[in-house]
């Protein structure tokens, strides 16, 4: 079975500041960067390292994994 890196992600993203404003649709979250006034999507189940980071992009964070 495959891995989950939300838990992991989530830790870097509230590390770094940012923090969570809302649900979304189905299991994905809002989440903000208040350092850049970015807004970005948080999936609940991400499988994936380059989805995982693209979050991180997104968020204007470096790559974490």
């Amino acid at each position: 079975m495959s891995q989950s890196f939300t838990p992991q992600l989530k830790k870097i993203l509230r590390a770094a500041g940012c923090s969570f404003v809302r649900h979304g649709k189905g299991d994905h979250e809002i989440w903000t960067n208040p350092a850049t006034r970015k807004q970005f999507t948080v999936d609940g189940k991400i499988l994936s390292r380059d989805t995982a980071n693209a979050v991180l992009k997104e968020a204007g964070l470096p790559k974490g994994f």
